[in-house]
């Protein structure tokens, strides 16, 4: 039976292990509040100015700009965001299992990995991935040059032939407790088809001053919006996934709280009645 100093400092080490994780539980929230007002605001932009780039795809001939070369080729580019901590529950566990069932169904390409974020790049580094580049510490310091600057990179790997697609895995928010794994296709830019499989052709477009011009900005905007929009995805994600952890974690900690203090107090009442038994015994033997 183990002592009441035991248990008692059980009891404490838990309590503390509580107070950490409502801490925890409390600036996740505050983070998740600017995060999802920030998604939210950007989203819309983000997903019609797709739609834009994908008629003009279906449109465009494709020599007009180097991303708009949808080439055949092996080598493919995997941007993966992760967060740089843990404690978040299954939100870097799922973005490493999409990413390496990619990798595990596609073993005829030639994969390289651009990791954003301390988890996934640690995973595939101890795998001795071919990893390209790394963008860690991202959560601290990323704004909207930081996602012209990747938006740029990847642009340029593509254009110069470095990889023939590439694509990004990411956790797109949904809500507070869910969080959807996208995989999704960033360069070349794919036109989408309709219900009958035809290219989306129902919108013309005037181009002024000329087409080119029009599509080296756009194409420019697109790359750096959809990176951003991916990053914001996966902030409020991270922020969502680890306050639903770490109020799970509270709620777990309160009942093991309860739990020790009913065995404390079991412990305790045997000990009392123990020595009462020993003392009872022991008049009885004088007696005798």
């Amino acid at each position: 039976m183990p002592s009441l100093r035991d248990v008692k400092q059980r009891i404490r080490s838990v309590k503390n292990t509580q107070q950490m994780t409502k801490a925890m539980k409390l600036v996740s929230a505050s983070k998740l509040r600017r995060a999802q007002e920030a998604i939210l605001s950007a989203r819309p932009y983000a997903v019609k100015l797709m739609e834009v780039m994908n008629h003009l795809a279906a449109r465009c001939n494709n020599d007009l700009h180097p991303l708009l070369d949808d080439r055949e080729g092996k080598r493919i580019l995997l941007l993966v965001i992760t967060s740089d901590r843990g404690l978040c529950g299954a939100f870097n566990a799922n973005i490493l299992k999409m990413a390496s069932q990619v990798l595990e169904k596609n073993p005829e390409r030639e994969f390289s990995l651009l990791c954003a974020g301390k988890k996934g790049f640690e995973y595939f580094s101890r795998r001795k991935m071919n990893i390209a580049d790394k963008f860690l510490n991202w959560t601290k310091e990323f704004d909207y040059l930081k996602a012209q600057q990747m938006g740029k990179q990847l642009a340029e790997m593509f254009s110069e032939r470095k990889v023939d697609k590439i694509y990004m895995v990411y956790n797109e928010f949904k809500s507070v407790l869910n969080q959807e794994v996208i995989l999704e296709q960033l360069l070349p830019i794919v036109p989408e088809p309709d219900a009958e499989g035809e290219e989306k052709l129902s919108v013309d477009y005037i181009y002024e001053p000329d087409e080119e011009s029009i599509l080296e900005h756009l194409l420019v905007r697109y790359m750096t919006t959809q990176v951003y929009r991916a990053f914001l995805e996966s902030s409020a994600s991270e922020h969502g996934a680890r306050m639903t952890a770490m109020d799970n974690a509270t709620r777990n900690a309160k009942e093991m709280i309860s739990e020790l203090m009913l065995f404390y107090n079991r412990t305790r009442q045997a000990y009392i009645t123990k020595e009462l038994i020993e003392v009872v015994n022991g008049a009885e033997s004088l007696k005798g």
